[in-house]
């Protein structure tokens, strides 16, 4: 439980007796569970146990605010308070997995389980989530810094992904394995870049080509995906502690370091604080429409629309496409989602999409050696890179964990652990974009061998 400084004072003598509702006022400041007021926490557990308890828990908007808020938080709360790992990425993890155990062993009521699921499958949430992350991060990004980042951050992304498969065949071979399935069954499904995008087609190439039921190649791909993403998840906590005990090899959310002086590039433009509720608004469209772009970009040319989005979200910003203003209420909206949706967003992928049991069964001493390494020889590559040709070390490897991320999801938890969310297009490039291409070029060779 989370609590802050504010108090509030009898205006004149500070001795005199605090009135009761500025005690109340003083509960509701001070004492919070994520971002919510303790008593409001507990009305709500209370509305939504009443709801179990009927047996009928809505599965629409208004009522799933409020679940996913009160789960989420509340498991993310947990995970920050755990000794040692909560400062390693533990929440965003308890987030995510916590409620995929509670679903496995029915410690979840089954309706908050049914109306969850109803509401991420049916509204896509996830996308609105990563639209208004994507696009409120580039807005708010210095021009000169987007401009550079993207450039550069493509070279410690291949130097990262040659090293971890190198690596990772070192050691499964190492450890007896075939060669065979290590690169096709361990390493390739950590980088193919999460479910939809990644373990989905590759079990369908593997389907048509190994002539294998698509059903048990997902099966043997997914819990990968999984495990791989979990390591991100952890070596991202691992960094961001790192960053705060030698801040000279952190950016803090900016990749690319100012040739001035030696000192901070500045990588987020100022913000003037009077952004309306017209302005926000418009900040909101902006995302939402650059989504749509991105979404007839995928039906054009077959491009996934997160990553079109992003294409477009970015010349959008380069071209000056929008006012200074409505890039502020951009900001604010990014802001925002990255403050109040985080949580609740990784719950409802926990309980909807996270299978349990298939990340256990993953847990062989070998796969997870391997994993652990192919992921750490990712990641320090990218450290190594981003050094070397004047990035900040720390952001790039955070980037280079979303190269094993699940996705979309996998990238918010990632960047959720390193507290590096700004740093959301270059995820998104990493995860979209690199394992687009290694899952083509992987199925190509593939096919080649065995035609």
């Amino acid at each position: 439980m989370s609590t802050t400084d504010d108090s509030y004072l009898v205006a004149g003598d500070k001795t005199a007796d605090v009135p009761l509702r500025e005690k109340w006022w003083r509960v509701l400041d001070n004492y919070k569970i994520g971002i919510i007021p303790l008593p409001f926490f507990l009305l709500a557990g209370g509305l939504i146990l009443l709801d179990c308890l009927e047996g009928s828990l809505p599965s629409d908007i208004v009522v799933m605010v409020a679940t996913l808020a009160f789960f989420g938080f509340a498991c993310g709360e947990f995970g920050k308070r755990l000794p040692l790992v909560g400062k390693m990425g533990a929440a965003a993890i308890c987030a995510t997995f916590i409620p995929s155990a509670l679903v496995h062993y029915g410690l979840l009521p089954d309706v908050v389980v049914a109306s969850t699921t109803t509401f991420y499958k049916s509204t896509n949430i996830l996308y609105l989530y990563i639209c208004c992350i994507i696009v409120g991060s580039i807005m708010s990004m210095n021009r000169q810094v987007l401009i550079q980042g993207f450039l550069r951050i493509f070279v410690p992304m291949l130097c990262g992904e040659i090293v971890g498969m190198l690596v990772g065949m070192g050691v499964g071979l190492a450890l007896g394995l075939e060669p065979f399935q290590i690169f096709f069954f361990l390493i390739l499904p950590i980088m193919a870049g999460g479910v939809g995008e990644g373990a989905i087609p590759l079990s369908m190439g593997y389907a048509t080509i190994l002539h294998m039921e698509q059903g048990v190649a997902l099966g043997r791909i997914l819990p990968i995906v999984m495990l791989g993403s979990l390591t991100a998840i952890v070596m991202a906590g691992l960094l961001n502690q790192l960053g705060k005990r030698y801040p000279h090899l952190t950016g803090e959310g900016s990749l690319m370091a100012s040739k001035a002086g030696g000192s901070e590039m500045s990588a987020v433009e100022k913000v003037s604080g009077k952004v309306d509720v017209s302005t926000l608004a418009c900040g909101a469209l902006l995302a939402i429409l650059l989504y749509m772009v991105g979404m007839l970009l995928h039906r054009m040319i077959g491009l996934p629309a997160p990553v079109g989005m992003l294409f477009a979200a970015v010349a959008v910003k380069l071209a000056h496409g929008v006012s200074p203003r409505i890039q502020e209420g951009s900001q604010v909206v990014y802001k925002f989602f990255r403050t109040a949706v985080t949580y609740p967003i990784l719950f409802a992928v926990g309980v909807a999409i996270t299978p349990w049991q298939e990340l256990v069964d993953a847990f062989t001493v070998q796969n997870l050696i391997v994993i652990v390494c192919t992921v750490g020889a990712l990641v320090g590559t990218g450290f190594l890179v981003g050094k070397k040709i004047g990035m900040h070390p720390i952001d790039v490897a955070i980037v280079s964990c979303c190269q094993s991320g699940q996705g979309g999801t996998g990238d918010v938890a990632i960047l959720t652990a390193g507290n590096r969310m700004s740093l959301m297009p270059f995820a998104q490039i990493a995860t979209r974009i690199g394992g687009a291409i290694n899952v083509s070029l992987s199925l190509l060779v593939l096919s080649h061998f065995f035609a």
